[in-house]
């Protein structure tokens, strides 16, 4: 069996091979033609992303001694299906136009409704076909990481983490809702939405996931490091999401600029706006948030706010604090070499990056 690690270029290309054929083996289950708008959705879906979560649980596995064998890419590719629901999921809630440039599910489906001049609301049609479309990619994450191909007693002794990140993520995404709705926005509030709804189950209960599939149980260590080093690096991971969901640039996001504060998500960098703001200051911000026809204007005159009141520079801050944290963390772990060297190119990509 072939002991080096896979390079990043080389898991990219693996877990994107197992994401193709796996869709394409439900072909006969998805073969009538009525449902191949379902298969198509989800394949153009996976075709994206930056496979972060399973680089974190491959380099888990690799960082307490697996061995580079087949099984582990289509374990850790599945952990792209459930990203897959939870986006589809997500964008159905936020009301989003679009996911990496392209309709979001909802959006979709509606569009096909309407094109075909069909019965009934196009927008419940697309909403409920998204719903279904999400729920599809959950089931087809968790048989996938089943059918993996590694031994019975790695899948069984990872399982409870797999079953644990599930329901985490479904926690933080009512826990958004939640937000949104009572409106308290504080810093921490923000935090622990983003913590269980994207923090915990892109950084930490991957990198949790691949220890425990090699090692078969978690020792102290690995438990230390993906509560230190993965929370660290899942947080600011969010926080940079935060900040491109105001600023960043929509030919790399894929989104319209400012549709965070179109949607009104109530966001750590939205928290230390507001707990820094003058009156005046938080009354515009209260008063634009959420508007779904704010204009460019509007987003400038937010983006003005945000950055008068130090709040982007905070956020910059901690991100930058949360990430030497989390290599600090790393270097006294003990794990392979290349685990280590991997796992800090990680941090930065994730914390750093432009979309």
């Amino acid at each position: 069996m072939n002991t080096e690690a896979a390079s990043m270029d080389t898991l990219r290309e693996q877990v994107d091979r197992c994401l193709r054929e796996f869709v394409d083996r439900q072909l006969p289950l998805t073969g009538a033609p009525e449902l191949e708008p379902l298969r198509l959705a989800a394949k153009e879906l996976l075709a994206g992303g930056k496979r972060l979560r399973p680089a974190f649980c491959y380099w888990g596995w690799r960082g307490a001694g697996g061995a580079d064998e087949p099984g582990i890419y289509p374990a850790a590719a599945s952990l792209e299906l459930l990203q897959a629901s939870a986006l589809v999921h997500d964008d159905v809630m936020d009301k989003s136009d679009l996911r990496r440039g392209m309709p979001s599910a909802h959006r979709r489906f509606e569009t096909m409704h309407a094109g075909a001049g069909w019965h009934g609301s196009a927008e419940q049609f697309g909403v409920g076909a998204a719903i279904l479309l999400g729920n599809l990619l959950l089931i087809w994450s968790g048989e996938m990481w089943r059918g993996s191909g590694l031994p019975p007693e790695s899948i069984a002794a990872a399982q409870p983490v797999h079953d644990h990140m599930r329901t985490e993520l479904m926690c933080g995404q009512y826990l958004d809702l939640l937000e949104q709705a009572h409106g308290e926005n504080t810093f921490e509030s923000a935090l622990r939405v983003a913590l269980y709804k994207s923090g915990k189950y892109s950084v930490e209960q991957p990198l949790r996931l691949g220890l425990v599939l090699a090692a078969g149980e978690l020792a102290p260590w690995m438990d230390e490091l993906c509560t230190t080093y993965g929370t660290r690096v899942g947080i600011a991971f969010q926080m940079r999401d935060d900040i491109l969901g105001v600023f960043g640039d929509p030919a790399a996001t894929g989104k319209p600029a400012g549709d965070d504060l179109r949607e009104g998500k109530r966001t750590m960098l939205v928290a230390r706006t507001l707990a820094a703001a003058t009156p005046t200051q938080a009354a515009l911000v209260r008063s634009l948030l959420g508007d779904p026809g704010l204009d460019d204007r509007g987003v400038a005159a937010l983006r003005e706010v945000i950055e008068d009141t130090g709040a982007l520079r905070e956020c910059e801050d901690l991100i930058g604090a949360y990430l030497q944290e989390a290599l600090a963390c790393l270097d006294k772990a003990p794990i392979t070499a290349g685990a280590r060297s991997a796992l800090a190119d990680l941090a930065v990509a994730a914390t750093s990056r432009k979309a």
